[in-house]
C-alpha cells in the first residue's frame, strides 16, 4: 500500500486527486493539508510514503516545506505537482531532493506512473520538462534572470509576489526583518528591478507566477 498525501491550498484539486487515487488499487490518501506549514507537522506525526506537493501555497510554500520535511523525514518521497513549467523551478526543487515533478496538466495514468516510480526510489519529471531542463544546459543564463536566484531568494520572490508583507515573510521563514530585507534588495539588484512591482511584472513576463492565482 503506497500511503499518500496531498498538500494543495485549492481544495477542488485536492477533492479531484483523491477521487482519482480512490480508484486505484494499492493506493492511500492519509491526509490532506493546505499549507506547507501543516504538511511539515502532518509528516511529523505521520510519515506517508509520497507527499503530492503545490509549490505555490500561503505560508512557507513547497520549497521550504520539502526542505524541511526532507530534513527530518529524508525517506518521504516528495512529488512536487505545480502549474509551474519554466526554469528556475524544475532545477531549484529536484536540487533540494524532491523525487519528482509534475505538472498540473499532466494525466491521471502520468501521476499515477510518477508516484509508483517514487516509491520504488525512482525519480520522476514530467518527459517535456525533462527535455527542457536538458536544453537549459545550452541557453545563455541571461536568458531568464530569475535563474541567478539563490533557492531562498526565490522561495521569497514568490512570497513577495503574492502580495505577503515583509513582516509576514520574517514571521513565517523564522528570519529578521533585516534579513528578509537584505534578501530582497539583492534580488532587486541582481534583477535590475527597483520596486514589488517592478519585480512582480518581470515575473509574470517569464513565466514565474501563476496569474490565476493572484
Amino acid at each position: 500500500m503506497i500511503n499518500v498525501l496531498l498538500v494543495d491550498d485549492h481544495e477542488l484539486v485536492r477533492t479531484g486527486i483523491r477521487k482519482i487515487l480512490d480508484e486505484v488499487k494499492g493506493f492511500k490518501v492519509i491526509g490532506e493539508v493546505e499549507t506547507g506549514e501543516e504538511a511539515v507537522q502532518f509528516c511529523r506525526k505521520s510519515e506517508p510514503d509520497v507527499v503530492l506537493m503545490d509549490m505555490n501555497m500561503p505560508g512557507i510554500g513547497g520549497l521550504e516545506a520539502t526542505k524541511k520535511i526532507l530534513r527530518y523525514s529524508p525517506d518521504i518521497k516528495i512529488i512536487v505537482l505545480t502549474v509551474h513549467s519554466e526554469d528556475p523551478f524544475p532545477t531549484k526543487v529536484m536540487q533540494i531532493g524532491a523525487a519528482g515533478y509534475l505538472t498540473k496538466s499532466a494525466g491521471p495514468d502520468e501521476m499515477i506512473n510518477a508516484i509508483r516510480s517514487v516509491n520504488s526510489g525512482q525519480r520522476y519529471i514530467t518527459p517535456e520538462i525533462a527535455q527542457q531542463m536538458a536544453l537549459n544546459q545550452f541557453k545563455s543564463p541571461d536568458e531568464n534572470p530569475f535563474n541567478s536566484l539563490s533557492e531562498r531568494e526565490l522561495q521569497i520572490m514568490l512570497m513577495i509576489t503574492r502580495g505577503e508583507r515583509v513582516p509576514d515573510i520574517s514571521e513565517q521563514l523564522s528570519l529578521s526583518t533585516k534579513t528578509i530585507n537584505s534578501y530582497r534588495y539583492r534580488m532587486f539588484e541582481k534583477l535590475n528591478v527597483s520596486n514589488d512591482v517592478e519585480l512582480t511584472h518581470l515575473a509574470i513576463r517569464h513565466g514565474m507566477l501563476n496569474t490565476e492565482k493572484m
